[in-house]
């Protein structure tokens, strides 16, 4: 699967990598906010000390900015896309992945008003994973 970026997608990504000095692997804009993936062990030094240079950013871009550590398996991954909420078990099978919340305020919070948050985190993890669907029980 190949990822192709606009030019305002790429604009970001520079200032990003310019303003934190650590390279992004994928940026999903979304209608308020933008997700950056960056390489696994790097969200510490993207966030900065006290999350100083993530106010930078959002100031930078005039939008609220996650970012989300890459990891090559699906499981890890999909903990990393959705954190900081907990998750109580993940399955996946035929290419659909179900997770289960620790308690239902999270489960709220995993599902969003009309489900959401569930399709954001869905479309971040189909980028990079074949998955086919995102579900909470």
């Amino acid at each position: 699967m190949r990822i192709s970026y606009s030019i305002e997608d790429m604009q970001c990504i520079s200032f990003f990598e310019d303003v934190t000095k650590v390279s992004v692997k994928d940026v999903i804009r979304q209608e308020y906010s933008f997700v950056f993936i960056v390489d696994a062990g790097m969200t510490g030094k993207a966030v900065g000390t006290g999350g100083k240079m993530a106010k930078r950013l959002e100031e930078g871009l005039r939008k609220r900015v996650r970012i989300v550590d890459f990891n090559s398996e699906l499981k890890q991954f999909v903990f990393n896309v959705v954190a900081p909420l907990e998750i109580a078990e993940f399955e996946e099978q035929d290419g659909i992945v179900t997770l289960s919340a620790k308690d239902l305020k999270t489960r709220g919070m995993l599902i969003g008003r009309n489900a959401s948050h569930l399709r954001e985190f869905e479309a971040i993890i189909q980028r990079h994973f074949p998955i086919r669907e995102l579900r909470v029980q």
